[in-house]
């Protein structure tokens, strides 16, 4: 007897394509969950989350970042023109949680979180030392959205945690216990499934041959 051949094409079930339509929304998920650090003169620096960010350009690189006016550090951005996007391990996902529900107007956070400020290369702004990494972002332009002011930043240096960096050099963004949010919960990034270019790799290597 021999077996049927299986194709790679996916199987699905009917309930799974059909679809409910809901009004428009903020349902794009999971998205980043940052700490990002700023400061101004005569104001102690605040520490607030963030979901709504992302890479906009690799040359030069850039980052932005949504806030509401009516945060504490939307002034301090407007003031300072910078800020700091810190990528949070699972180590600090209660004070990232914590920074986005208490305000910096009323508390200092570093002090409440516990988390440790550092220099940073390119702006006022503290670092904080126990994420593993720490984008220095200078703003370059704003824009008045609605609820929300998008700033759209140079990132003017990189900080990585050394224990994260091989000896030869690469990144080891697996041991850094990332997490992401999504639909109001917090994930663990804990299982690669695959990697840039994988679904033509094989085909690539025929044309080798």
């Amino acid at each position: 007897m021999t077996r049927k051949k299986q194709t790679s094409a996916p199987q699905h079930s009917a309930d799974r394509l059909k679809k409910v339509l809901w009004k428009p929304g903020t349902m794009l998920f999971p998205v980043p969950a940052v700490l990002v650090t700023s400061v101004a003169p005569q104001k102690r620096p605040n520490i607030f989350t963030v979901a709504w960010t992302g890479v906009i350009c690799s040359e030069p690189p850039m980052l932005s970042i949504s806030v509401r006016k009516e945060r504490h550090s939307y002034e301090l951005i407007m003031a300072s023109r910078a800020f700091v996007v810190n990528i949070p391990s699972f180590r600090q996902m209660r004070a990232l949680d914590y920074c986005g529900v208490v305000s910096g107007r009323s508390v200092d956070k570093f002090e409440q979180t516990g988390l440790t400020p550092g220099e940073a290369s390119t702006v006022r702004a503290p670092l904080i030392l126990e994420c593993p990494v720490n984008l220095e972002c200078k703003v370059k332009k704003y824009l008045e959205l609605g609820s929300h002011t998008l700033f759209l930043a140079d990132i003017t240096a990189v900080q990585v945690s050394e224990h994260l960096i091989t000896p030869s050099g690469r990144l080891a963004v697996e041991r850094a216990g990332l997490f992401t949010f999504a639909h109001g919960g917090y994930y663990a990034l804990d299982k690669k499934l695959g990697f840039f270019g994988f679904s033509v790799q094989k085909e690539k290597k025929k044309r080798r041959k």
